[in-house]
């Protein structure tokens, strides 16, 4: 999930043609997983906006992941 997020903010900061269909396609899963983040806080500029909102929601999903993976591993 973090992958997925992270590639889509790296896409949008190399300004990635959003008309192709495979920027399209991760665009459209990172605001998915990302929903609940992205207007947590407002930025006067986009890429930062994009950045934060995204960011905050791949942070959250690899402490979430390490936190499960470690959990898993000690059993």
């Amino acid at each position: 999930m973090a992958f997925v997020i992270g590639l889509w903010i790296l896409l949008y900061l190399l300004e990635a043609n959003q008309a192709n269909s495979l920027v399209d396609f991760i665009h459209d899963a990172a605001s998915w997983l990302a929903g609940w983040s992205y207007d947590l806080f407002t930025f006067d500029r986009e890429w930062i906006q994009v950045v934060v909102g995204y960011g905050i929601a791949a942070v959250a999903y690899l402490v979430i992941g390490h936190a499960v993976a470690g959990r898993l591993y000690r059993r």
